[in-house]
């Protein structure tokens, strides 16, 4: 427990390297540097896990592209370009939606079962979200909009991953997922960052936050959250990646000087309630469907 804990702590710092990279670098240079970084680290595992790959099938082969293409690149940059236009505390925040969109989706490509009492958590959760994106929530402007669409739009695209991750995860082992998920996604963030016209030049001084965003609240994390993960209860863990949102709230509010209204408070504690409240509930609850081995990444997908 102290692992997840201790890994979603490092998602939580994420805005201190990604919102001043985001003030000066176009948000597709950030990501596809992200990706370099981490598949340079796993060169190691990369071509046994494209022999596996080739040997899964056509269905794995798709979600792996999926995952990196969509789950990976195209989500983290969503998640980075909400930086540019709003606080750098709404945005980790809102992707505690992301178990909502997981669950909906596993209904939809895994066949799983939606019980009666799923509303009772996804409407407070959503209504939570409402307070917590808009400063006023009554009087939305669209730069308000944008930042919350793009944060969703992340939290939907990492969901998806989630999901399609419990069918390559039935097939490959983790760290070949991993791998395949880094190695995919990098062509795709160079990509999206040419076509938009990002420069890929970076200064001298971009390129420490650049390596400790790929290393810390990524790779490290990510594999630090899976360690613990296989060591401990769903329902546990659930209570331990509340450090996430906390730390996050911290360091914006504390290290970024990002200032929220109450509502904004007030909507951002009803998420977590909500988001908690239901993972615990489906804890209990043997779920239906795609069995997920104990080292499947059936998890938050990026950060």
């Amino acid at each position: 427990m102290w692992a997840v804990a201790l890994a979603a702590g490092m998602w939580g710092t994420s805005a201190l390297m990604r919102d001043p990279l985001a003030q000066v670098l176009p948000a597709p240079t950030i990501v596809f540097y992200e990706h370099a970084v981490i598949v340079v680290l796993l060169l190691p595992w990369l071509v046994p896990a494209v022999r596996a790959l080739a040997a899964a099938g056509p269905a794995v082969i798709a979600a792996v592209v999926v995952i990196g293409g969509g789950s990976s690149a195209l989500a983290t940059t969503l998640f980075t370009l909400a930086f540019t236009v709003g606080d750098p505390i709404t945005p980790q925040v809102l992707q505690k939606l992301q178990p909502v969109f997981a669950i909906v989706l596993a209904v939809v490509l895994l066949g799983e079962r939606l019980t009666p009492r799923f509303a009772l958590y996804a409407l407070p959760a959503a209504a939570g979200a409402w307070l917590l994106a808009f400063a006023d929530p009554l009087a939305v402007g669209v730069r308000d909009a944008q930042g919350a669409a793009l944060a969703v739009g992340a939290a939907l695209l990492w969901a998806a991953g989630t999901v399609l991750g419990r069918l390559a995860g039935a097939r490959l082992a983790f760290m070949h997922v991993t791998a395949l998920r880094f190695a995919a996604g990098l062509p795709v963030a160079l990509v999206i960052a040419l076509s938009s016209g990002a420069s890929l030049a970076v200064g001298a001084g971009q390129v420490p936050l650049l390596v400790l965003l790929a290393l810390i609240p990524g790779l490290l994390a990510l594999t630090l959250y899976y360690w613990g993960l296989r060591r401990t209860a769903a329902s546990r863990a659930t209570l331990a990646e509340l450090a996430f949102p906390l730390v996050s709230a911290i360091v914006g509010a504390g290290l970024l000087g990002a200032e929220l209204a109450w509502s904004q408070w007030a909507g951002g504690a009803v998420v977590l309630t909500a988001v908690t409240a239901m993972a615990l509930s489906r804890s209990r609850t043997r779920p239906s469907g795609v069995r997920v081995p104990e080292d499947s990444p059936a998890a938050p997908a990026a950060r």
